[in-house]
């Protein structure tokens, strides 16, 4: 299965469609406009949710759980490490690799691939495209794109604002 999330450039709030290979809306993805931490609810096509993501305050570094019906499933944190990947995924036992700021990387569960994420470049925006290997995971394989790309837009839009 092929997901595509096209990056949304100026949003006060998350709001973004997760597509198919047809271009068809298989995802939407709504964030919660002024709390604190970023919370966001995924919905299938049917307008049901199937995620919640919420990130933890007062951590160090960004940390975010996972639910599915009401129940933590996973959680997601950002390690301090130097030129390798950095997230941790709890709940699951995955591992991340390549590279996760260029948005070229893979999840492997046991040495196993799951699900290969790809940046595109295209004329109307950056698109990634997240191929899944494993459907029965697809909700928490894609929540896990999220969650990275969150953590990368933040650390971006925090050394932007420094400058």
């Amino acid at each position: 299965m092929r997901l595509f999330i096209k990056q949304q450039v100026l949003s006060l709030n998350d709001r973004f469609t997760v597509k198919d290979e047809n271009e068809t809306d298989r995802y939407f993805v709504e964030g919660e406009f002024l709390t604190f931490g970023k919370k966001l609810r995924v919905y299938d096509q049917h307008n049901k949710e199937v995620l919640y993501i919420e990130q933890k305050l007062w951590k160090l570094m960004p940390e975010f759980d996972l639910f599915v019906d009401n129940e933590k499933v996973a959680t997601i944190k950002k390690e301090w490490a130097f030129f390798q990947n950095n997230y941790t995924i709890h709940g699951q036992e995955w591992d991340i690799e390549g590279s996760v700021m260029a948005h070229d990387y893979v999840i492997k569960d046991q040495g196993n691939v799951i699900a290969d994420i790809n940046k595109k470049w295209v004329s109307w925006g950056d698109t990634y495209e997240i191929t899944i290997h494993e459907e029965k995971n697809v909700v928490l394989l894609l929540g896990t794109v999220i969650v990275i790309d969150c953590v990368i837009s933040a650390a971006r839009n925090s050394s932007s604002a420094a400058h």
